[in-house]
């Protein structure tokens, strides 16, 4: 089992940046793929970006490619999505995922545990 805690979310205008963090319960945190997912009203959850055990080979959704970053301290037991030149389109709540997979896997289901969500809201 691990908790994960999701923070950083909030109001932002169009072209600003934010950085969401999520932090793991548990120390074996290194066994875990962790991703962060998106869900805006009314829209199926989607993949943002995920990032391998070692923090190597980090995938990401076309729409988000260059904008953001995903990273993670395995030290701190922390995944971070640095979001830059953010669009009114990125609005949603976002959610950390982890799952024991070696791959980044795109299908909500495939990952095991879940935050509970923080709110991103881009102004136009």
């Amino acid at each position: 089992q691990v908790q994960l805690v999701e923070t950083g979310g909030g109001l932002v205008q169009a072209g600003g940046s934010l950085r969401l963090s999520c932090a793991a319960s548990r120390r074996t945190f290194t066994i875990y793929t962790m991703a962060w997912f998106r869900q805006a009203p009314g829209r199926e959850r989607e993949l943002v970006a995920g990032i391998s055990r070692s923090g190597g080979n980090p995938d990401y959704v076309d729409s988000v490619k260059g904008r953001f970053t995903i990273s993670r301290d395995n030290g701190k037991n922390v995944v971070y999505l640095q979001m830059n030149s953010l669009k009114p389109e990125d609005t949603a709540v976002y959610y950390c995922a982890a799952n024991v997979f070696t791959a980044v896997l795109t299908a909500p289901s495939a990952y095991s545990y879940w935050g509970q969500g923080t709110q991103v809201t881009v102004s136009s």
